[in-house]
């Protein structure tokens, strides 16, 4: 217990100076590192003939396909010819072609699922050409979105900024610096990071053990700070190369939750109107009121997890095994309960999609937990997704508290009407449908049921976890489900594209409609949005929108799941 709430305490303390320098890197205004980026960044300018200019959102948007339709169509032929390329000193084979497709989609809309085991599947040239690669630049693709869409509801520009020079400045500025110094905390820590081959050594009992090796380092610090999620070994983050101590479990806690976190100070700070005098707020009141919507959604989560896992298995109490540690089954002793359901908790929240402990052993109410949250998306979230679609939320409560008293609902000072309202309702949408809908196909064909490995409600689970999680650009899995076959690389593949592309066009779209409209003044009938009354309306719509949208389906899975084994 207190290790969450030092977890928490540093997180809570880093992101107030990491929103603040985010928010002069979008705004282009002075850091402390000015003089050395600056000409980074104006050499990446010059060498890749970057135009600077201003985009509308049409054009933001469509350099942002095209610059991720490169790289997926350049890292899809890595995956298929690594069997002949150099740094492959354990001789892995060609990817499969519909893997091949799941991977490298994966990996470029940030969700890094796995349907393949990194030790055994990739060559050490993929790790870092495609998937660490990736790993920067999808996250970097989502901030600039972001970003972008912030500029346009906060209305102080005239345009939405430059999708190439908001991604090399996040890229140079944040990524790799902060890779670069938790990475060595990592190595130091007992990380791996080498090019040498997989090691056998002669254990105690005299038999021989392969160890898998490579740049495990460099992957997995990026893959926490940019919310990636994945793993270079199948075990994921709760084997000891990719996580040894408890010192490196906080560090990639800190690390998938810094930057969404900065993302909403930055929010608030862009939003905020003050005098040139007046010093800079620490959130902005816009910014602290989502701040504290998402806070209290995932201490909620975090609180019922943590309970549901303290309290253990009643089957296994039956069979004779002790559950006063709480449920451990599929956790690393030297996490336990607290720091596995923090780490749960955390990486669904944040959508990123790494793992300490098997969440396939979750308790039927614990699981639930990272489940609820991939389906809300807006958690915190991922690299500034989860703030874009969290203000889906917040101007959709607007309306309707619009409605209400008969007036035209306004969010930031601009007149929600519409058009608004029709994309808004295309984001909140298209995340339901992509998972109840993929979830239905699999249940009810002979190529989806195959898959599943567990009868009954757990299976149904499985299920609605694996497109939760494709949907939501989280990546993490219950790993019961045999995904390796043409349907679920397919079917999650498709997921993984519709969920993160029209989201984020239509997010644009808003953006651009608003950054359009003129300003109106504050009335005694405008609804705030910065006070306590508006956080509790908000998380309520949340909750609201999810219990209408996902309860039939919690319901036939975790829900009945716990209800089986505690009162049967």
């Amino acid at each position: 217990m207190l290790q969450i709430a030092l977890t928490l305490a540093i997180f809570v303390l880093a992101v107030i100076p990491m929103g603040r320098y985010m928010y002069h890197i979008a705004a282009k205004k002075k850091t402390f590192a000015d003089p050395f980026f600056d000409r980074v960044d104006n050499g990446i300018y010059r060498i890749c003939r970057i135009d600077r200019k201003g985009m509308n959102w049409k054009t933001y948007a469509l350099n942002l396909l095209m610059a991720n339709a490169v790289m997926v169509f350049a890292g899809y032929l890595v995956l298929r010819l690594q069997y002949v390329l150099f740094l492959n000193p354990n001789g892995i084979e060609a990817m499969e072609p519909t893997l091949s497709f799941n991977t490298i989609i994966s990996f470029m809309t940030n969700t890094n699922l796995q349907h393949y085991s990194g030790e055994s599947g990739l060559s050490y040239l993929s790790q870092m050409l495609v998937i660490i690669f990736m790993m920067f630049t999808s996250a970097a693709s989502g901030y600039a979105a972001c970003m972008a869409f912030c500029r346009g509801l906060a209305g102080k520009s005239k345009d939405l900024g430059n999708f190439y020079e908001d991604m090399v400045r996040i890229t140079t500025r944040i990524l790799i610096p902060w890779s670069l110094i938790f990475g060595l905390v990592l190595i130091w820590q007992g990380c791996p990071e080498t090019f040498g081959s997989n090691i056998t050594v002669e254990t105690i009992h005299g038999k021989l053990q392969d160890f898998a090796m490579g740049p495990i380092a460099a992957l997995e610090i990026i893959k926490h700070l940019g919310t990636n999620g994945g793993g270079f070994l199948g075990a994921n983050s709760s084997t000891p190369f990719e996580n040894p101590t408890v010192i490196t479990d906080i560090v990639e806690l800190i690390s998938m939750m810094i930057l969404p976190g900065a993302c909403v100070l930055t929010f608030g700070k862009m939003c905020q109107d003050r005098k040139r005098k007046e010093k800079e707020p620490v959130f902005g009141k816009q910014g602290r009121t989502i701040f504290a919507a998402m806070s209290v959604i995932f201490l909620i989560g975090l609180t019922l997890c943590f309970v549901s896992e303290k309290a253990g298995n009643p089957v296994l109490e039956t069979a004779g095994i002790s559950q006063e540690m709480g449920s451990m089954e599929g956790k690393e002793v030297r996490f336990g309960v607290d720091q596995s359901a923090l780490f749960t908790t955390v990486t669904t929240s944040f959508t990123t999609g790494t793992v300490n402990n098997m969440h396939d052993t979750l308790t039927p109410l614990g699981g639930m937990v990272p489940l609820l949250h991939m389906m809300l998306n807006c958690v915190f979230g991922g690299k500034g997704v989860g703030l874009m679609n969290m203000l889906m939320y917040a101007i959709l409560a607007v309306f309707i508290c619009g409605l209400m008293v008969g007036r035209t609902p306004e969010y930031l000072g601009k007149k929600i009407e519409g058009r608004e309202m029709k994309l808004v309702a295309l984001v909140l949408i298209v995340h339901p449908l992509l998972i109840l809908g993929f979830s239905a196909l699999a249940v009810s064909t002979q190529a989806g049921l195959e898959g599943i490995s567990n009868p009954g409600f757990h299976g149904l689970s499985q299920v609605l976890y694996e497109y939760a999680s494709a949907s939501a650009n989280n990546g993490s899995g219950f790993e019961g489900l045999s995904d390796n076959s043409y349907f679920w690389n397919i079917t999650t593949g498709l997921a993984m594209f519709f969920g993160r592309y029209i989201a984020i066009i239509a997010q644009l779209a808003i953006a651009g409609s608003l950054l359009a409209k003129k300003s109106t003044r504050v009335s005694i009938g405008t609804m705030r949005t910065d006070n306590t009354v508006f956080t509790i309306l908000l998380v309520f719509i949340v909750y609201i929108f999810a219990a209408l949208t996902f309860f039939p389906a919690l319901a036939l899975g975790p829900v009945a799941e716990h209800l089986t084994l505690w009162f049967s």
